[in-house]
C-alpha cells in the first residue's frame, strides 16, 4: 500500500535516484514546483523548508529573490519540459527543463508577426479602404484638376525645349 508515500522513489536507491534527477525531467518538475510555490511566501518557515531540500544558501537567495519575482505571479505550472530527441552515444532520450516566463529574450520574440498571413492583411486592408472610399467622393473633383494644372505647366516647358 502507498499510505503516506508522497515522494517518487523511482524504484532506485537514494544514491542512484539523486544521480538520475538530472536526466529525469518529470521527477525533477515534481521536485522543483512545490519549492517555487513555497518561495512565493517569503517567510522564515518557508525559507527553512526550502533550505531543507536544497541545502544551498546561494540557490535559496536566487529562488526567493529573482525567481519568485519573475515566475511567482503565476498560479502554477512554473516549468516547461522541452524534449531534445535522443543522445547520439547511447540513444537515451534527452530533455531540457526551464522556467516559464523567466527568460526575457524568449518573451520578446515576434511570434505575432510570424502568424500573420496574406489573407488577414488583405481583409484588414480591404476593411480600412472601404470607409475611406466612401468619404472622399466629394473631393474627387479637386484631385482630378491638379494633374491638369501640372500638364499646363509642363506644356510651356516642352515648347521651350522644342524652340531651342
Amino acid at each position: 500500500m502507498r499510505h503516506g508515500k508522497k515522494f517518487n522513489h523511482l524504484g532506485r536507491t537514494a544514491d542512484h535516484r539523486h544521480a538520475m534527477l538530472a536526466n529525469m525531467a518529470k521527477a525533477l518538475k515534481k521536485y522543483v514546483e512545490p519549492l517555487i510555490t513555497r518561495s512565493k511566501d517569503d517567510s522564515t518557515n518557508s525559507r527553512r523548508v526550502v533550505f531543507s531540500y536544497l541545502q544551498n544558501k546561494e540557490a535559496l537567495k536566487e529562488l526567493f529573490g529573482v525567481i519568485a519575482q519573475k515566475v511567482g505571479d503565476r498560479p502554477g505550472g512554473y516549468t516547461r519540459i522541452i524534449k531534445l530527441g535522443s543522445r547520439l552515444g547511447d540513444g537515451a532520450d534527452m530533455a531540457f527543463i526551464e522556467l516559464v516566463d523567466f527568460d526575457e529574450n524568449m518573451l520578446k520574440t515576434p511570434k505575432a508577426e510570424a502568424k500573420k498571413t496574406r489573407r488577414s492583411r488583405k481583409s484588414s486592408a480591404a476593411k480600412a479602404e472601404a470607409p475611406a472610399e466612401e468619404a472622399p467622393k466629394a473631393e474627387e473633383a479637386p484631385v482630378e484638376e491638379a494633374p491638369k494644372a501640372e500638364e499646363a505647366a509642363e506644356a510651356p516647358a516642352a515648347e521651350e525645349a522644342k524652340a531651342e
